[in-house]
């Protein structure tokens, strides 16, 4: 029995050994093998963006109860459709937006603007003759639009942008008074005093302000013989999409510094914070603008709040959700190839991605407390290579938003959450929770400033004085309005 288990034992050892020799040989001739294919580097494995090209879409109504009220009547008149008209640019012009309170009748008015000088609340702009605007002439209308001054004679602050709208044409200003008195239900909301203290809340300076900053009212001429949408993209964004009120850097005087392309290029470059979020750049510039956005990347952005780049946050949610995704496919691609057709205003280099970061965070070896924080809380949604996952959870690696000095924005976000549009297209707004109940002050500043310059991001670093500051303003995402 002894010899027949070593025979066994011995024949098994002589199995294996040429099984080794065989394997050995194999692996000593390159005839008998195939290569191993060269492994990629970890930036190559790990950047995989969603860059599905944009499907067509169908674009819903301005106001669809104007529209299935027509469509029931049979052939719509040319009254009916100059309401249509108005109300398709109303959407163009966000009037919904700020003209309507959380809860409220639509351009009822009440919902509260800040401002540095106090609370300014929107007022009734429908029919209502008591309230609103149904006594009101066009003449009146127009002035008011193109000049800032009311039917009742005092100037209204520049947080209506009556300085852009002052380029709408005759056409559409006529269309825009007909929609707003002819098909906006009346609402009898009374109009709300502002929260601003006197001597601050005097109107005589708002009308030195106007003859010393306002322009001229002059609807907009296109460049003759000039590309036709180009001058309609520049008509939709100096005009009645006002992107400059909140994207053109202002004076201490409140005005703009620039309302429309100049050699300053200072028109949209961004860069102050308004309602609490620094406002990005729109044009076509590194750190911090739309360079390397294509076209259709922008076309994207403006009708869902998201792309491969980034997703919407603030106010930007407002003018996707109330205005963009109402835009024909048209006129969404003529303002995005405007926007594109901006210079640079910074020198900027193109960003690159740096897989040192996302090499430490995939091997779980955070180097720094902000890495550990971010692999902790952050990494499941946006991944620790900072790529995210298609356009549900956004990329933070090269988005825009964190490629300047301010941090604002990405500290805002980690303390009360962010909320992504819900659109009609994208029906599902995706929540992030906020963060200011689990993290201290201390612990946001480090995995801020890890997301800010992680990856090859060039934003820049904050402290903890940095986040209290934005705390005490910091509202959960939960109690802010859709």
């Amino acid at each position: 029995m002894k010899r027949l288990i070593l025979t066994s034992s011995l024949a098994l050892g002589a199995a294996m050994l040429a099984a080794a020799a065989a394997y050995n040989l194999a692996y000593a001739d390159d005839s008998l093998t195939v290569a191993a294919p060269p492994k990629p580097p970890m930036g190559g494995r790990l950047l995989n963006r969603e860059t599905a090209p944009l499907q067509p879409f169908a674009v819903p109504p301005a106001d669809a109860a104007l529209s299935q009220r027509i469509a029931g009547q049979g052939n719509p008149s040319a009254d009916d459709q100059l309401l249509l008209r108005g109300a398709y640019l109303a959407r163009a012009g966000d009037c919904v937006a700020c003209h309507t309170s959380k809860g409220g009748a639509p351009f009822a008015g009440g919902l509260a603007l800040a401002s540095p000088l106090g609370a300014i609340y929107s007022t009734n702009i429908t029919p209502d003759k008591e309230h609103g605007i149904g006594d009101w002439s066009y003449e009146d209308f127009a002035r008011l639009m193109r000049t800032g001054v009311t039917r009742a004679g005092y100037t209204v602050y520049p947080a209506m942008p009556y300085p852009s709208y002052s380029r709408l044409s005759e056409e559409d200003m006529q269309a825009l008074y007909a929609y707003f008195t002819k098909a906006v239900p009346p609402s009898a909301q009374a109009n709300r005093a502002n929260d601003i203290p006197w001597p601050l809340s005097m109107r005589w300076p708002l009308a030195i302000w106007r003859k010393l900053f306002a322009p001229t009212p002059t609807p907009y001429a296109a460049p003759a013989g000039g590309d036709q949408e180009l001058a309609r993209g520049a008509y939709l964004v100096e005009g009645l999409g006002h992107c400059g009120s909140c994207h053109t850097p202002r004076s201490t005087t409140l005005q703009e510094k620039s309302l429309r392309d100049d050699s300053s290029r200072l028109y949209l470059s961004g860069g102050q914070v308004v309602d609490g979020w620094s406002v990005p750049s729109l044009r076509n510039e590194h750190g911090g603008g739309i360079a390397g956005w294509s076209q259709a990347d922008l076309v994207e952005f403006l009708r869902t709040g998201r792309n491969q780049f980034t997703a919407s946050f603030g106010a930007m949610n407002d003018v996707v959700e109330h205005s963009m995704q109402y835009l024909t496919e048209a006129d969404l691609n003529a303002i995005s190839r405007y926007l594109l057709s901006l210079s640079p205003r910074n020198d900027a280099a193109p960003y690159r991605y740096d897989e040192v970061s996302a090499t430490a965070a995939y091997e779980g070896r955070p180097q720094t407390p902000g890495a550990a924080l971010y692999l902790d809380r952050c990494a499941a949604c946006h991944r620790s290579n900072g790529t995210g996952y298609g356009k549900a959870f956004p990329a933070l690696a090269g988005n825009p938003v964190l490629q300047t000095g301010d941090a604002t924005s990405a500290i805002r976000i980690i303390l009360q959450g962010g909320r992504q549009p819900a659109t009609d297209s994208v029906k599902g707004g995706l929540v992030m929770a906020p963060y200011a109940q689990l993290l201290n002050d201390q612990q946001v500043a480090e995995v801020t400033s890890y997301i800010q310059t992680a990856w090859g991001n060039r934003g820049a670093t904050v402290s903890a004085a940095d986040v209290a500051k934005i705390r005490k303003t910091a509202k959960p995402v939960e109690d802010r309005a859709p």
